[in-house]
C-alpha cells in the first residue's frame, strides 16, 4: 500500500535525491521520503518543484495534485500515462446511459441513503437532547430510500436524492456545537469550520476515485448517475455518493473529539469563506491519511468490481445482438 506525501511548508522547494524526495527550505534540506512506496503527492500553495521530480513521478504512476494555499480548493493535477484498456473504455461509454446506468445508479444512491440514516441514528444515540428532530430526518430518508429502490429512471432518482439531502442537512446541525455556525451545506466558500472540512475531505476522496478510476482504464469523465458536464469527473462523482456519509461522520468525529476547534479556522474579510490556519493544517492531512488509509484496499475493489460489471454487460449485450442477428432472415 501506497503513501502520499503533502507539501505544505511556505517556499519550500522539491527535488530529488537518487532514490528519494527531499524538500529543501532557504537552500537546505529540511527532509527526505524514499520515493518508492509514495503513490500520490499533495502540493499546497506555493512551493518549487523541479521538472526532474515531476518527469519522475510521471513515470512512476504518482498522482500530483496541485491545491490553493489558504482555502485548499482544487487548481490542478498531472498524471502520467493513462491505463491502455480501451475496451474497457468503449464498453463504459457505450453503457452509461443505458440499463446498466440505472441500476449502478440505483445502487450508488440507495447505499448513499442507508448510509445518511446511520449517521443520523448515531447522532441520536449520542445526542438524547436531539434525538426526536435526528429521528424524524432519519425515518424521512428511510422513506426516500425505499422509494429510490423502485425510481425507475436517473431522474427520479436525482430528484428523491435532492429531497433526501435537504432534509438531511437539515438535521445535521444538530450535532455540532452552535459555536461552529454550522446551519447546512455550504460549497463555495465554505463559511464555517464544518462545511470547511467537509469540503476539504470530499475534495481530496474525490480524487482518491479519480485515482483508481485511471489506474483500471476507467474514464473518470464519464458516468452513470452524474451528468456530462465539462471537466467534471462524473464517475468519479458518482462513486463519492455512497461515500459521503463516511466522510461526514468522520468530520463530525474530529469535532467530537475535540480535535478541531473554531481557533484552528480563519476568516478572511476581503476573500469570503472559512478556511484552515496554517498550524492546523499539518494535524488534518495526517489525521486524514490516518483515516483513508483502510478505505484505499475497498475502494480500489469498488473500481475493479464496476470495470467487471460494465465488461461483462457489454459482452452479454453483445451475444444477445449476434444472436437476434443471426436469427433474421
Amino acid at each position: 500500500m501506497g503513501g502520499t506525501v503533502y507539501l505544505d511548508r511556505k517556499d519550500a522547494e522539491l527535488r530529488l535525491d537518487g532514490g528519494a524526495l527531499a524538500v529543501y527550505v532557504n537552500g537546505e534540506r529540511d527532509g527526505m521520503v524514499p520515493l518508492a512506496p509514495v503513490d500520490r503527492v499533495v502540493v499546497i500553495g506555493n512551493q518549487l518543484v523541479e521538472t526532474s521530480v515531476l518527469h519522475r513521478l510521471a513515470e512512476q504512476g504518482v498522482a500530483v495534485l496541485f491545491l490553493s494555499g489558504r482555502t485548499q480548493a482544487f487548481r490542478g493535477r498531472l498524471v502520467g500515462r493513462l491505463h491502455n484498456h480501451a475496451r474497457l473504455r468503449v464498453a463504459q461509454y457505450a453503457e452509461h446511459r443505458g440499463p446498466l446506468a440505472l441500476r449502478l445508479a440505483t445502487e450508488w444512491i440507495t447505499a448513499k441513503l442507508a448510509g445518511q440514516v446511520a449517521v443520523l441514528r448515531e447522532a441520536a444515540d449520542a445526542r438524547p437532547d436531539q434525538r426526536a428532530l435526528l429521528l424524524r430526518a432519519a425515518e424521512s430518508i428511510d422513506e426516500t430510500r425505499a422509494k429510490a429502490v423502485e425510481a425507475g429512471n436517473v431522474e427520479r432518482l436525482r430528484g428523491l436524492e435532492g429531497g433526501a439531502a435537504a432534509v438531511y442537512f437539515g438535521a445535521l446541525p444538530a450535532v455540532f456545537p452552535p459555536s461552529l455556525g454550522f446551519g447546512g451545506r455550504e460549497r463555495r466558500p465554505p463559511r464555517d469550520p464544518v462545511n470547511a472540512l467537509l469540503s476539504l475531505t470530499y475534495t481530496l476522496a474525490h480524487w482518491e476515485w479519480v485515482r483508481e478510476c485511471e489506474a483500471i482504464g476507467l474514464d473518470p469523465l464519464i458516468g452513470f448517475y452524474h451528468e456530462l458536464d465539462y471537466g467534471r469527473e462524473s464517475l468519479a462523482c458518482d462513486l463519492m455518493e455512497p461515500f459521503r456519509p463516511m466522510v461526514d461522520r468522520w468530520v463530525w468525529d474530529l469535532f467530537r473529539e475535540r480535535r478541531f476547534e473554531r481557533r484552528d479556522f480563519a476568516s478572511d474579510q476581503d476573500r469570503p469563506g472559512c478556511s484552515l490556519k496554517k498550524g492546523a493544517r499539518s494535524r488534518f492531512y495526517a489525521a486524514y491519511e490516518d483515516w483513508i488509509a483502510p478505505h484505499r484496499s475497498p475502494m480500489r475493489e469498488t473500481v475493479e468490481t464496476l470495470a467487471r460489471h460494465i465488461l461483462n454487460h457489454g459482452e452479454n449485450a453483445l451475444s444477445q445482438g449476434n444472436a437476434g442477428a443471426a436469427g433474421q432472415p
